[in-house]
């Protein structure tokens, strides 16, 4: 495979393209996916008025998408320590403690009842 060498004239464009790109903060992403998002133009239309690409457009939408279904995960995990949880893990701790105290009661009855002379079972 043969590798092509940029001009210094290619080179210097390229690096005045990068430098004069806009750059956009996420506030700005978020309102161009929601408008984008509602509908009322294309999103050709949308991207042309942004003055971006349509693959920048739906870059930008995948990732808010993503973004927003990590969040929501995230709510699920934190909605663990809500006091309805917490209530449930105490009754959960209770019924543990009960069901120890029933099978160390049963054992000292089987083992009376070994002791007694008794059978087994």
């Amino acid at each position: 495979m043969r590798k092509t060498t940029k001009s210094p004239g290619e080179k210097i464009v390229k690096d005045i393209k990068r430098a004069t790109r806009k750059h956009y903060s996420s506030e700005e992403k978020i309102r161009i996916v929601l408008d984008g998002l509602r509908g009322e133009d294309s999103i050709a239309e949308l991207c042309r008025r942004e003055g971006i690409s349509q693959g920048i457009y739906y870059k930008w939408s995948k990732d808010f998408m993503e973004a927003g279904k990590k969040r929501l995960a995230g709510d699920t995990a934190r909605a663990a320590n809500t006091d309805e949880v917490k209530e449930l893990r105490r009754q959960a701790k209770d019924l543990k403690e009960v069901v120890a105290e029933q099978t160390l009661e049963l054992r000292l009855l089987k083992k009376s009842m070994y002791d007694g002379g008794g059978d087994p079972e």
